[in-house]
């Protein structure tokens, strides 16, 4: 119920662990749908939308253990650098978007590499949509929990969009991350943008990233918000619209992209045809 809307945000819960438990803005309802105390956090990432809750639950529950790519660690421990990136994105939307941000004790802090194995659930660093983007597979069941790599897809619509807000995105980067869920050949794709979905979203994700590459990559914001805009209302009625953008404004997908392309020459990125 992000915004008072339902199919935006994401927060998964298995085996006693919450993989993602969305803002602070959206806690009641997560704290209303959990039937047991929790015993662990799972962050693929900490942008607000995914990890923003984090620190208001080690408050509710103190012994809770946060497991976190090591290069996001700090920024839960001491939020004040993320905050003041977040603030430039959102303005004065920062607050009744995200709700307020509490630190971490750095106690409950476990930070990640890839390649653990963290209570049946495999790790894997997964960067392109940020440097310390991490995902998880759950061993007992095949759902792999995979944050923002595999996009952004409103049920019941089928179209799919990247997110790709700034500062960190690498195109190159996150074609690997795909190939690396790949790999894991899950039975599902458990999304935080929304819900779950066929492993085969996995190409559909891929072809998104890589049309958006070739969208973005003239430079022409007008064109590229154009283009983006068409796929959103083509997916599905104004209430599914206004989710997708919720979960993946069009401006900060160009915004993204646009700094991604300012640091390279502009080579075309495609993978295999």
């Amino acid at each position: 119920m992000h915004q008072g809307r339902d199919r935006v945000i994401a927060a998964h819960v298995a085996d006693g662990l919450i993989v993602d438990p969305g803002p602070t803005s959206c806690l009641d309802r997560l704290l209303a749908g959990l039937d047991h105390e929790p015993h662990g956090l799972l962050l693929t990432h900490i942008h607000l939308d995914h990890a923003g809750a984090t620190g208001a639950l080690v408050e509710r529950f103190p012994a809770l253990r946060v497991w976190v790519h090591r290069v996001g660690a700090p920024h839960l421990i001491d939020p004040s650098k993320l905050l003041r990136s977040a603030r430039r994105l959102y303005g004065d939307d920062m607050d009744r978007l995200w709700g307020p941000t509490t630190p971490v004790p750095e106690a409950n802090v476990t930070a990640l590499d890839g390649g653990e194995l963290v209570a049946g659930f495999r790790v894997a660093y997964t960067p392109g949509h940020a440097s310390h983007h991490v995902a998880y597979l759950r061993e007992a069941s095949g759902d792999a929990f995979v944050g923002d790599v595999a996009g952004v897809t409103i049920p019941p619509a089928e179209e799919t969009v990247m997110p790709t807000p700034p500062p960190e995105i690498d195109l190159e980067a996150w074609e690997r991350s795909l190939g690396v869920i790949d790999e894991w050949s899950p039975e599902r794709l458990r999304l935080t943008h929304f819900g779950p979905v066929a492993a085969e979203h996995l190409e559909r994700a891929r072809e998104t990233l890589r049309w958006a590459a070739d969208a973005s990559r003239a430079g022409d914001r007008s064109a590229f918000l154009t283009a983006v805009e068409a796929r959103i209302d083509a997916a599905g009625d104004a209430e599914t619209a206004s989710r997708f953008r919720l979960a993946a404004a069009p401006e900060q997908l160009w915004l993204g992209l646009e700094r991604y392309w300012q640091t390279r020459s502009r080579p075309a990125v495609r993978g295999p045809q």
